[in-house]
């Protein structure tokens, strides 16, 4: 089924391309886009075969990404970003992966990571602050992964400090609209997001020295060699597929462009070395 989700972005590649330009005018992935990218099951080949997901080879997430990206440099990055949640997710507790694929497969978890709230114990869970930047698709998202520290009664970071990451669902964070105009990258919406005094039950909470030591993974009886990728290489993956992606697109273009040009001493510009 992997490949299949390669097969679905090729055949939509001159959509695909058309709906990277209007992106740049929304500020944000077009709805079309979205649509389509779950159709493909994009966001699903790093999900668990139990909430619809593929399980795919990291090479085959990382060929589509950088396919995805060459037509579409927004959706590029937005399905490399947002399409490594769900392998997090995989080895969180059942209880929040039922509550968001639960209904729906094609649920979506924004982030980001950086810890930019407070996240402080009290009766069956937490109260939870903060403001983060560059949430990387959040307009299509209906979760998110929130980086935090865990804070004291006082609300200061507890000593030495303690990384968690906090699953919250969109009605209980708020997306800071205007906040994100970036060239090259406007319509990936990468947008503001501030959570506000919210409750966060304990089961969904994961702490980061549990996801880097592989401590997560076995508690929840994971055993598939996918979910014991490192997470520290894991994440990166879908940034750089992206890049290189939008990268490879940005060739093509110029390959095109430059293919009948002639430049000033009269040498077709395709057969100019230092241009190319």
């Amino acid at each position: 089924m992997s490949y299949e989700v390669l097969e679905h972005i090729d055949a939509m590649a001159d959509d695909l391309f058309a709906e990277g330009v209007e992106a740049e005018r929304l500020g944000r992935l077009a709805d079309e886009t979205a649509e389509k990218m779950k159709e493909a099951g994009s966001i699903r080949m790093f999900q668990p075969r139990e909430f619809g997901g593929f399980e795919s080879h990291p090479r085959e997430f990382a060929e589509t990404v950088m396919r995805t990206a060459a037509l579409n440099p927004s959706a590029g990055w937005v399905h490399g970003i947002v399409g490594v949640h769900p392998w997090q997710l995989a080895y969180a507790d059942p209880r929040v992966q039922q509550e968001i694929w639960g209904e729906d497969p094609d649920t979506w978890m924004a982030s980001p990571y950086m810890p930019g709230g407070i996240v402080t114990p009290v009766d069956g869970g937490f109260r939870f602050s903060g403001s983060w930047q560059f949430s990387s698709g959040t307009d299509h998202c209906d979760w998110a992964f929130l980086g935090a520290f865990v804070g004291n009664p006082d609300g200061s970071v507890a000593q030495p400090p303690k990384m968690a990451h906090v699953v919250i669902p969109r009605t209980d964070y708020r997306i800071v609209e205007d906040s994100w105009d970036v060239v090259g990258l406007r319509g990936t919406g990468s947008k503001d997001v501030v959570v506000e005094d919210a409750f966060v039950p304990e089961y969904r909470v994961m702490y980061y020295d549990d996801l880097i030591d592989g401590s997560a993974v076995a508690r929840y009886g994971r055993t598939e060699t996918l979910y014991k990728l490192p997470w520290s290489t894991a994440f990166p993956l879908g940034i750089t597929a992206a890049t290189i992606g939008i990268c490879e697109g940005l060739v093509l273009h110029a390959d095109v462009y430059q293919a009948d040009r002639i430049n000033a001493q009269g040498t077709a510009v395709k057969d100019d070395p230092y241009t190319m």
